[in-house]
């Protein structure tokens, strides 16, 4: 299988989407002086989005931004995006000169642009509102340098890969936590899955099993341009840990110790064979493989502090 997939010749990456309209705040609810909650009116997506959002100490100098994107677990009517709720984010940044964009909800949509309304999960032009309509905004109100990375955690992780891979010039660095980063071909039935399990049709996401869109959004098969980016992958091999002594489903997704093994089991053999495709082009990356690891959000902190030197040097801090 993983021989198989290296040997795929890309497909030409599509062209990025525009955004019809421009996208406006609704309004801001600030938390303190550092943590806002941001209601943003997209056009792209019909609705107000909510985003969390982090800003440095000194807010007068223009600084760069961190778009952070959520797993399978999160939905829209949770009150803020799980990184803030279950990870020690808030005190992590608190000394970093950067923004921090996380956007509330999108769980099984893989964070794209869907090419027709779901039953369930609605209308969605995620790529569309991240890429085209929120950077200037996000640039003129949070004084942004123009200066971009993307991460994500599980399903986010994927999508903030394939926004990376989709649109080079927009992000400089590329963090993806305990993510299958193989979406066409055999990997097809794990993002159907992760989009059933929210109740989605992924034929409304990316078409039927032969569409075109499945490999036009498989990073696997576009890692060449990820090249010159500092690129961070992490993943554990599902054997419980610490953290998993007295498992706590308030701070996991999913809400069992056995999914948590077996869902970071299958993210450990996808991000072995996104390592091999890179060690066979020469991408440099760093790479962890953790013992212990489930998927679940203690090890994903851990990650995010261990991943922030690489975010880093991509955001020129």
């Amino acid at each position: 299988m993983i021989a198989a997939a290296l040997a795929v010749v890309a497909p030409l990456v599509a062209a990025p989407p525009q955004a019809s309209a421009q996208a406006v705040v609704d309004h801001i609810i600030k938390r303190t002086d550092r943590w806002q909650e941001v209601f943003v009116r997209s056009p792209a997506m019909g609705r107000i989005v909510q985003l969390d959002v982090l800003l440095p100490a000194d807010q007068t100098a223009r600084r760069p931004t961190l778009y952070l994107l959520d797993g399978n677990g999160s939905t829209e009517s949770q009150p803020l995006s799980t990184w803030t709720m279950r990870t020690d984010i808030v005190q992590f940044f608190s000394d970093k000169q950067a923004n921090v964009v996380m956007p509330v909800g999108g769980g099984g949509t893989f964070y794209t642009d869907w090419l027709a309304d779901d039953r369930n999960l609605g209308h969605n032009k995620w790529e569309t509102f991240l890429t085209q309509e929120l950077p200037p905004l996000v640039d003129n109100l949070l004084n942004g340098n123009g200066i971009n990375a993307m991460a994500g955690v599980s399903m986010g992780a994927q999508a903030a890969t394939t926004l990376t891979f989709r649109h080079p010039a927009l992000y400089r660095a590329l963090a993806a936590y305990s993510g299958c980063l193989y979406s066409s071909n055999l990997g097809q039935a794990t993002v159907r899955t992760v989009v059933a399990d929210k109740g989605g049709n992924a034929d409304n996401m990316w078409g039927g099993v032969a569409n075109p869109e499945w490999p036009a959004h498989d990073p696997i098969r576009h890692a060449e341009a990820l090249r010159g980016k500092p690129i961070y992958l992490s993943t554990g091999t599902g054997v419980p840990g610490p953290y998993d002594l007295a498992f706590d489903p308030s701070y996991s997704y999913p809400t069992d110790l056995p999914a948590a093994i077996a869902i970071e089991q299958v993210a450990h053999e996808c991000t072995l064979l996104f390592d091999a495709k890179l060690r066979l082009h020469r991408i440099p990356a760093t790479i962890r493989y953790n013992t212990p690891g489930t998927h679940s959000w203690p090890y994903w902190q851990d990650a995010l502090h261990d991943s922030w030197p690489t975010l880093r040097a991509g955001l020129g801090i």
